[in-house]
């Protein structure tokens, strides 16, 4: 079987100080060393950052006339990630049958989704497409007071999270290895954004979060399944859950992050062991093959 093509993509260009896609490296490098029973690569693996803004992404805008099986989107923008035309390319892409990840964050980060039918819709914000339980329209992470709501607190930036499944355990959190039959431990972030059902559509929350602040839950990813007219999709609380920076702080991160990080990625094993797991399982499961591959 050929392996799958996956496109890791961000919303921005390659700047050194930001969530460039080289800060998402040690995903890049997991998928990549992934082998099936039969030792062939599961994955080949494509990152890159978006070209300037301004003008359509020469990749974006026409992706649904790639090779690619998969997108992987990082939405790491202030709001002008995406062109029209890029949106365009990647809903095309998703209609083709093709799968899609989508991860933004806190408050307007990574708004530029939007539009991107059902899997942008899952996605709220804090000035365009406001959550529609407005209980919601709250601070949640009191300490870093220049970010605004959406900013579930799921805990330090290198520490992890505990997270539960929703329903029935679907294959994107399965974990046979686990006594609970599913993924337990995920990155923490200090402000995660917010993702839901969109109103009148299919799709399901899969995994819920518990801020360590308010105790209050929240989701941690939406799943899209594939039907006629659209591929597979998640839509992801936050991109922090995929960031080298979270699963060891040691990799860095831009200089405008300031939150105090702990270390607990790096002390319990079974946290990255997850958080590992949970990778290999989306990337299998958006390309319409079994989680148990391999």
């Amino acid at each position: 079987m050929e392996p799958v093509r996956v496109l890791l993509q961000t919303t921005i260009p390659t700047t050194e100080d930001d969530w460039s896609i080289v800060r998402f490296s040690a995903l890049a490098e997991f998928l990549r060393a992934q082998r099936g029973s039969d030792g062939r690569a599961l994955f080949d693996v494509t990152a890159r950052d978006r070209d300037p803004v301004g003008k359509p992404d020469p990749v974006l805008s026409k992706l649904d006339q790639s090779g690619f099986d998969e997108l992987w989107l990082f939405a790491v923008d202030v709001g002008n990630g995406l062109s029209v035309e890029d949106c365009e390319g990647i809903s095309r892409f998703r209609r083709r049958g093709s799968g899609m990840l989508v991860a933004r964050d806190h408050m307007d980060l990574g708004c530029s989704v939007c539009t991107l039918d059902d899997v942008g819709k899952a996605n709220y914000f804090h000035s365009q497409n406001l959550d529609p339980d407005a209980s919601n329209h709250t601070l949640d992470d009191l300490h870093s007071t220049n970010i605004s709501w959406p900013n579930f607190h799921s805990g330090a930036n290198g520490d992890f999270q505990t997270i539960e499944p929703v329903g029935e355990i679907h294959p994107v959190v399965a974990d046979p290895a686990s006594p609970t039959g599913a993924i337990r431990l995920l990155p923490a972030h200090p402000h995660e954004g917010a993702v839901g059902v969109p109103s009148g559509g299919r799709g399901r929350v899969i995994a819920r979060g518990t801020s360590k602040v308010s105790g209050r839950r929240f989701n941690i990813a939406v799943a899209f399944e594939s039907d006629d007219t659209m591929g597979p999709a998640i839509a992801q609380s936050t991109f922090h859950h995929f960031a080298d920076y979270n699963w060891d702080t040691r990799a860095g991160a831009p200089s405008f992050v300031v939150e105090p990080p702990g270390d607990g990625m790096r002390r319990v094993s079974e946290a990255l062991t997850d958080t590992h797991r949970y990778a290999r399982n989306i990337a299998l499961w958006l390309a319409r093959r079994s989680t148990s591959i391999g």
